[in-house]
């Protein structure tokens, strides 16, 4: 059976993830995260799309992304990842793929619901115990959005600059729920409208399409501490 398109609307914020394949690192070093990096910023400057959080862990990538139109963010992932894959098949004399399969996203609603997908990524490190401070990983938002440094990736929503650098501090010093986090996890992996019930119902009725996410039957496979994401 052919699989649906992805519920995508313009101007409406996406969380993004994309994992390496069979789970292994995406990332072999400090260089070819940095080169990612470059990638993403030519990728979102070329696409139009604007960034409001990332984190480059070492075997998968979270972006939270507001597409200008339908299929942006479609063409932003393709650009990126075969621009980056090149790159490091190359740099590391390795052919063949790199990520496992298409990546996943979900929409995401414009109120604290951003700001908690945002702290799910930026603490993404903090829980895969590579660091306790979010702050001091180098290769996310984290720093930028706490205004310890300018980051030319970012364009922070309206709710997040509403917010502040030292509302953001405060509000990731307060660790998810379990809740929060399965939740987040949950319409991510099935690509849904993250939000309140008014939202899943706006987006509903422009796309047609069943926006809330259905129970999960199975339960979910041990991850090692670098795969919480």
């Amino acid at each position: 059976m052919a699989r649906l398109p992805r519920i995508d609307l313009p101007g409406i914020p996406q969380h993004v993830v994309q994992r390496g394949n069979n789970r292994l690192p995406c990332f072999l070093d400090d260089e070819d995260r940095a080169r990612y990096r470059q990638l993403l910023r030519e990728a979102l400057l070329a696409i139009d799309c604007r960034l409001h959080a990332y984190v480059l862990m070492d075997n998968h990538v979270h972006l939270l992304v507001t597409p200008p139109r339908a299929g942006a963010i479609g063409q932003l992932m393709q650009r990126l990842g075969r621009q980056y894959v090149g790159q490091f098949n190359a740099r590391h004399g390795r052919t063949g793929t790199l990520w496992e399969g298409r990546y996943k996203a979900c929409l995401v609603d414009t109120t604290e619901y951003l700001l908690r997908c945002a702290r799910y990524i930026d603490l993404n490190p903090v829980r895969a115990r590579m660091t306790d401070d979010p702050t001091a990983f180098a290769w996310s938002s984290c720093p930028g959005l706490c205004g310890l440094r300018d980051d030319p990736l970012l364009a922070p929503h309206t709710v997040q600059r509403a917010l502040g650098a030292e509302g953001y501090q405060a509000l990731l010093a307060e660790a998810l729920s379990e809740d929060d986090l399965a939740t987040l996890r949950l319409y991510l992996q099935q690509q849904r409208a993250y939000g309140r019930d008014a939202f899943r119902a706006m987006v509903e009725a422009k796309t047609q399409r069943f926006a809330g996410v259905r129970p999960a039957h199975r339960p979910a496979k041990t991850k090692s501490i670098t795969e919480t994401g």
